[in-house]
């Protein structure tokens, strides 16, 4: 079955597609443990590098927010446990952004070579650019709807004691940094434009069209995808 990526504005319902993409087709979607996977069979099993996503990228101070740490990109080490290779003792290996980058290119490749996959975010538009049996989908939305939906999100969360217009320049400051973040990681590694339509087969506009209208759609036109094939 096709595999589908899906690229998304923050707040814009991309996540709710995906899920709901997934209950249609009966899909899986790419989780952490396929990167978790790939660094296992590299020889690493740092955890910490599932975390590298467009969400939680930013070109300077990656690593120091990632790790927690404040080294400088070439001291950054990331303490990795395998008690079957080296006993009870952590090893520390260097890391790099080209290596995680590696790493979570590597696992968008095992998502597609298992098919029925449904891969959000990451970069997969790109990665898996020209391969046949895979539909690549932008999901977009006007930012006044967006900030509705991730100050519905606050809202559940807020005290009594907390400003809605406070919740407000919240949602909307998630919202940018979060846009900005997966704009600058589509940038700085692959020189495109994220939001650029060329990069997809379609792209929904949630502010005219539903969740479950974007999602149907989206499931039948991977039902008329050419099957990826498996070497």
């Amino acid at each position: 079955m096709a595999v589908i990526t899906i690229s998304r504005q923050y707040g814009s319902g991309g996540d709710e597609i995906a899920d709901r993409v997934c209950q249609i087709l009966g899909c899986h979607q790419f989780d952490r443990q396929l990167i978790v996977r790939s660094a296992v069979e590299a020889g690493i099993t740092a955890n910490e590098i599932a975390n590298f996503s467009e969400e939680n990228f930013r070109v300077r101070g990656f690593f120091e927010r990632l790790f927690s740490r404040s080294r400088s990109m070439g001291q950054m080490l990331a303490v990795a446990e395998a008690p079957q290779l080296y006993g009870e003792y952590p090893m520390e290996l260097r890391l790099s952004e080209e290596l995680a980058l590696t790493l979570v290119q590597k696992a968008i490749g095992l998502a597609y070579e298992t098919g029925n996959m449904v891969i959000v975010g990451r970069g997969g538009q790109v990665v898996l650019k020209d391969r046949p049996g895979v539909l690549h989908v932008r999901i977009e939305a006007p930012i006044e709807d967006r900030i509705q939906h991730i100050k519905t999100i606050l809202l559940a969360e807020r005290t009594p004691s907390q400003d809605l217009i406070i919740i407000r320049r919240a949602a909307q400051d998630m919202i940018e940094e979060r846009d900005a973040s997966s704009a600058d990681y589509l940038k700085c590694f692959y020189s495109v434009d994220w939001s650029d339509p060329f990069l997809y087969h379609v792209v929904f506009n949630t502010g005219m069209v539903s969740w479950d209208l974007a999602a149907k759609t989206i499931a039948e036109m991977a039902l008329h995808l050419n099957p990826v094939r498996a070497d």
